[in-house]
């Protein structure tokens, strides 16, 4: 699943960490101070930048530099260390992928810092608290949009890149396992495995990185905000004062969410890997029963669609308590920040302004906390298809099968290998 589309796999990602963690230290101890040495620095006394400009500024064209350094440096080493036909896509392709995450981020960060003037303005205008033109208006709108339309642009291109590289990982898997199909063709699916579960596996796994490395960015850029933010809600409900009021709050919510949903869906994984199997025989049956009518006998195919019957009403039912756990908490989750801040709005603590900047941040540190909360369906569908194509990796190093393979196995009548 890795090592045809990644050199030496199980290396090469401790050495992203080990590198991601070396960059990620080198920047805030000696990184920002080289910048202003070699003159990336804002002027003294300058105004903070709201809008698309921000990104212009001299410390994220300094960032821009300092992270095509770090990439190159890596890619380079494993050039040298660790031929690999797929390289360019699988190091330079994402770090360009993760490149682009953060500065997703720092579009969403620059939007929540456009919502205080927004919202004061709009505050200003309906009290008639002081005078508030047309024009001034208008140009917070134009703000936004510019920022909306370089995030919407950085996004299409993203997904248009992405496409290509989740192909790029799935042809690469496809020839790997083409390469060894005399081995693998008398397991269970193999058809579906190699032209389906390959796609599958890359889209999913790259959904679920991104998102992960998403979640990670948005917490480390918000975190700060929000512990800033903090000072002007020093109080919430039933817990009374406490300090980093927001952050504790965002965390416990999550942390809870996550509990309540792993326990939820703990039987989710197996069901979906058996709902593949199923499946899986009954379209054999009927592939077969295309070329021969030994095959595809209306018995054969009526006991083969009753276990398919017999698994999807079974994935139907845990599926639903799922979804009651699921959904529940995701509609409090709608209003558990304006619940925190009642106290506070009610004290008349924040202007408007300030409340929807402080609402934004909660909800994108308390979403980065709640990664396997969105995620989960998806990693349940990654854990299935992992499940099958462990199958093939165990038998092209002539392993042992994974147990829930063998039992398939003896379920057939075969033995167990």
């Amino acid at each position: 699943m890795f090592v045809s589309f990644f050199p030496k796999p199980k290396l090469f990602f401790i050495s992203v960490l080990i590198w991601t963690g070396i960059a990620i230290a080198g920047w805030y101890t000696l990184g920002e101070a080289i910048g202003a040495a070699l003159g990336f620095v804002n002027p003294a006394g300058a105004r903070p930048v709201i809008g698309i400009m921000v990104f212009l500024t001299a410390p994220f064209l300094w960032f821009y530099i300092y992270y095509a350094v770090f990439a190159g440096l890596f890619y380079l080493f494993w050039r040298f260390y660790a031929p690999h036909p797929w390289l360019k896509w699988s190091v330079l392709g994402s770090a360009l992928i993760l490149f682009s995450i953060y500065f997703q981020v720092q579009v969403t960060v620059a939007i929540n810092a456009w919502y205080n003037p927004f919202y004061d303005l709009l505050q200003a205008a309906m009290t008639k608290t002081r005078a508030v033109t047309l024009a001034q208006f208008y140009h917070e709108l134009g703000v936004f949009a510019g920022l909306a339309l370089v995030g919407m642009t950085v996004s299409v291109l993203v997904d248009f890149f992405v496409s290509h590289y989740v192909f790029r990982w799935r042809t690469a898997m496809n020839d790997y396992y083409t390469d060894h199909w005399p081995k693998l063709r008398l397991i269970e699916g193999a058809s579906q495995r190699v032209q389906e579960d390959t796609m599958r596996f890359a889209a999913t796994t790259e959904d679920l990185g991104t998102s992960f490395v998403q979640s990670v960015m948005t917490l480390i850029a918000f975190l700060p905000v929000l512990l800033a933010l903090s000072v002007h809600v020093t109080e919430l409900p039933l817990v009374g004062k406490i300090p980093y009021s927001l952050v504790f709050a965002a965390l416990l919510w999550a942390s809870f969410g996550t509990a309540l949903l792993a326990i939820a869906g703990i039987k989710l994984p197996g069901l979906e890997f058996r709902n593949q199997r199923v499946e899986a025989a009954y379209r054999k049956e009927l592939v077969y029963g295309e070329d021969s009518t030994d095959h595809a006998k209306p018995a054969t195919l009526s006991q083969l669609f009753s276990n398919v019957r017999r698994n999807y009403f079974r994935l139907y039912f845990h599926y639903a308590y799922f979804n009651v756990a699921r959904y529940g908490y995701l509609q409090a989750d709608a209003v558990f920040s304006s619940l925190l801040l009642g106290p506070t709005i009610v004290a008349g603590a924040i202007t408007f302004g300030l409340w929807r900047q402080i609402v934004n941040a909660f909800e994108q540190v308390s979403s980065s906390f709640q990664y396997l909360i969105n995620s989960w369906t998806t990693v349940v569908e990654l854990m299935s298809i992992y499940k099958r194509l462990r199958a093939f990796e165990a038998t092209i190093d002539d392993d042992p099968l994974p147990a829930i393979d063998q039992r398939w196995l003896e379920a057939q009548g075969e033995p167990a290998q």
